[in-house]
């Protein structure tokens, strides 16, 4: 692939030829996601893209011709200039490049910067030198996601194991003294904590297949109406009235071959945040997907008649840890909905009913009936 036949590309035979058995057109380095700056077997650049300009607000007629370490002036965090330090042109002739790293260009402005030293032949003097340059942003978003994933499950952790610890030790410390109506309640309390501690840590295992896109899904066939009954038998089980839901089905439903333990983690997440944060009657409406869905499938509406969700808080509803303003929990139950409907292929979206609170849709196609590990 050659990079530029233009502007940006070095006069040698650009940055890299095709081979003769594989040839593909021509990329303009402006195309590439990264900054990209060439220089020289003088160190001069021969290639300052449009994402380096951007990156480092240079423009790419000042840069084009100038030495290197002036097109691109970078320093380590301690303050050292890198290029000097570094010394591409010199030094050991078994060097390859460096590696990603953070530096700083003027300004203090961090980018992560890595390098490739070309050389004619092994062993041999530098042809080129080749720069990407990337911005950070992306990484510290990841990073303060990670930190605020752990700071989550560390203090939902500690409440639920923290209880256990007391009750255990409680019940070691004075067993004699409880009567049998005791132990059995103080019990059922250390059974309901470790039920917690189990669900979360699901939760992480789920987060890390859906992040990674090998989430599992074994398919069976599945009746979408039997199992919204079961979830709503289990409310009414719990205390709910049950005149607190309203269930259509519009048979005839499609046949559908799906994961059975996901779906059911999807309805009763779906119908958990409705009863716990809506009001009024909760509906189900399940259906064969309509003229404008993208495949024929089914799919199922979980409606309330509560305040909604506002506007402005859409967009961000199947992200991590999205909450709302008075929801609790981690946060992390719709983004694993989102994941487990995406890796069976379907889509899932949130508007509001016509009674004016939330609204949760989902689709979920028709699939042949296999065992498949899908990425998203």
């Amino acid at each position: 692939m050659t990079l530029g036949t233009g502007r940006h590309a070095e006069h040698q035979g650009g940055l890299a030829a095709p081979t003769a058995h594989h040839r593909v057109p021509d990329c303009d380095p402006d195309d590439l996601p990264d900054g990209l700056v060439v220089a020289d077997a003088d160190g001069r650049v021969v290639c300052f893209n449009a994402q380096a300009s951007r990156i480092t607000g240079v423009p790419h007629a000042r840069a084009l011709g100038r030495p290197l370490d002036e097109a691109l002036p970078l320093e380590d965090l301690k303050g050292r200039r890198w290029w000097p330090l570094t010394d591409p042109y010199g030094g050991l002739a078994t060097r390859t490049g460096q590696p990603e790293r953070n530096l700083l260009l003027p300004g203090g402005h961090e980018v992560l910067v890595a390098a490739r030293y070309v050389r004619e032949r092994p062993l041999g003097p530098i042809r080129r030198v080749v720069v990407t340059l990337r911005g950070t942003e992306a990484r510290r978003r990841t990073e303060r996601s990670h930190a605020e994933l752990i700071a989550t499950v560390a203090h939902e952790l500690r409440s639920p194991l923290t209880s256990v610890k007391g009750f255990t030790k409680t019940l070691l410390d004075k067993w004699d003294r409880f009567t049998d109506e005791q132990k059995r309640l103080i019990l059922e309390t250390v059974d309901a904590d470790a039920n917690r501690v189990t669900r979360l840590i699901t939760e992480l295992l789920d987060i890390s297949r859906i992040d990674s896109g090998r989430l599992e899904v074994r398919r069976q066939p599945v009746d979408l109406a039997a199992a919204v009954g079961r979830h709503i038998q289990a409310h009414t089980a719990r205390g709910q009235s049950p005149d607190r839901f309203f269930v259509r089905v519009r048979r005839p439903l499609p046949d559908l071959w799906a994961d059975p333990d996901k779906i059911d983690q999807v309805l009763g997440n779906l119908l958990e945040n409705a009863v716990r944060h809506g009001e009024g009657t909760v509906t189900i409406d399940v259906a064969p997907s309509g003229p404008d869905d993208d495949e024929k499938g089914t799919a199922v509406t979980v409606s309330d008649e509560g305040p909604g969700i506002p506007e402005e808080s859409m967009g961000r509803v199947f992200t991590r840890f999205w909450r709302g303003s008075t929801r609790g929990g981690t946060g992390l139950g719709l983004y694993i909905v989102k994941g487990i409907v995406e890796a069976h292929g379907g889509t899932i979206t949130v508007g509001r009913s016509p009674s004016g609170g939330a609204e949760f849709r989902f689709t979920l196609p028709v699939a042949a009936p296999a065992y498949l590990t899908q990425g998203f």
